[in-house]
């Protein structure tokens, strides 16, 4: 199987974002790419972050509705499964 040689073609948005970041960075297109890349990568840490803190107050939620006692002795966190689950995941790359 060979690599694909053709570009895709690009939507009207995609065309007129890929120009005002290259006006931007008055022509450099090294510096548009970065640049793009730093934006895109600020707004996946971003939708993360705000992932992590829904999935954070759902699971208190979840620990302040009640547990079973008995459940909760078994557990050394004193959290619901959810909760002990994103407390020990939460520990995030971005910013």
């Amino acid at each position: 199987m060979q690599p694909q040689t053709s570009t895709p073609p690009a939507s009207p948005t995609v065309e007129a974002i890929a120009n005002a970041y290259l006006v931007a960075a008055r022509g450099d297109a090294g510096l548009a790419l970065r640049r793009i890349i730093l934006d895109a990568l600020t707004d996946l840490c971003e939708a993360e972050r705000r992932t992590l803190r829904r999935d954070r107050l759902i699971s208190h939620g979840y620990v302040r509705g009640g547990l079973d006692r008995g459940a909760a002795a078994d557990d050394q966190s004193g959290l619901a499964p959810s909760a002990a689950f994103v407390s020990s995941t939460s520990g995030a790359t971005c910013p």
